[in-house]
């Protein structure tokens, strides 16, 4: 049996009464579909702690830069049920945009602070259209516990500050970033790389880990991040935006490993924009 699909707001909250009145625990899956193993990592650890498993798919208008970025983004819908089913998901809400935005939609919800600088600089109102629907989905299943991916490590950081800083009754997990063989983070953007870019693309986890290492290991962080740069676009990427060196906590900026952080950066191959970020253990190191 396939996993049931439910595409209004009505529908799904009848069901999640119904499962309530079982006494059943419920979790949350957000996403946007073109789902991968990383999404099916997130659904499993979503069972492993709730009676009832809701996986969203909503291609988030409000979350894109540009309009041809939008209309590239895989939409899969029949592929991802078929996806969902053997893992065990109880339910896909795919919502359209009417049901999500419906006619006179004139609210956004807006996270200061963590959503400032890395993609929130690169990506004007980009973590405004996540908090704005990510807070709509919260409401709408009223889920006890939600599961993001670590490779987001940004927006992470902002559905909890989210939920946090209004009082939503709602737990947010993240789970360890799942990568290919050779070190890749599986995003669904990565189907759009050539078969040349997909050779290039793990240069950039290959360069972060190393990098993390250095760091750990007392270099200043200042020059090793400008030679994780320059390693980058000798291996193939076009562009840098950002690689920076930040706290694990709360995202600040920081020169040195001395408290847990936490590497990010984004990185243009060709036409698509990748990031992924990996975390460097504390210790006693030299400030940049």
């Amino acid at each position: 049996m396939s996993v049931p699909i439910v595409r209004t707001v009505a529908e799904l909250r009848r069901t999640v009464a119904d499962w309530r009145a079982d006494g059943n625990r419920v979790a949350v899956v957000p996403t946007m579909g073109a789902l991968h193993e990383g999404h099916l990592s997130l659904v499993r650890a979503a069972l492993a702690e709730a009676d009832r498993v809701i996986v969203t798919l909503f291609v988030n208008p409000k979350q894109f830069n540009s309009a041809a970025d939008l209309a590239a983004y895989p939409r899969t819908e029949v592929e991802d049920a078929a996806k969902l089913t053997p893992v065990g998901a109880h339910l896909l809400y795919c919502p359209d945009g009417g049901e999500m935005y419906p006619s006179g939609f004139s609210t956004t919800v807006s996270v200061a602070g963590v959503s400032e600088g890395l993609c929130g600089a690169f990506r004007p109102g980009h973590f405004d259209g996540v908090s704005t629907v990510v807070a709509k989905l919260f409401l709408q299943t009223g889920a006890d516990l939600a599961f993001f991916g670590e490779k987001d490590y940004q927006q992470l950081h902002v559905v909890k500050r989210l939920a946090a800083d209004i009082d939503m009754p709602i737990e947010v997990t993240g789970c360890p970033t799942i990568r290919e063989p050779d070190g890749l983070a599986l995003s669904s953007r990565n189907v759009r790389l050539s078969p040349e870019q997909r050779v290039v693309a793990p240069a950039l986890a290959r360069v972060l880990f190393s990098l993390a290492d250095r760091i750990a290991s007392g270099a200043p962080a200042a020059p090793v991040l400008a030679d994780g740069r320059a390693q980058l676009l000798a291996a193939g990427y076009r562009e840098v935006e950002y690689l920076e060196l930040r706290s694990s906590d709360d995202l600040s900026p920081v020169s040195d490993a001395a408290r847990p952080a936490r590497l990010l950066a984004a990185a243009w191959l060709g036409e698509t924009r990748l990031i992924d970020n990996v975390p460097v253990p504390s210790g006693t190191l030299s400030n940049a």
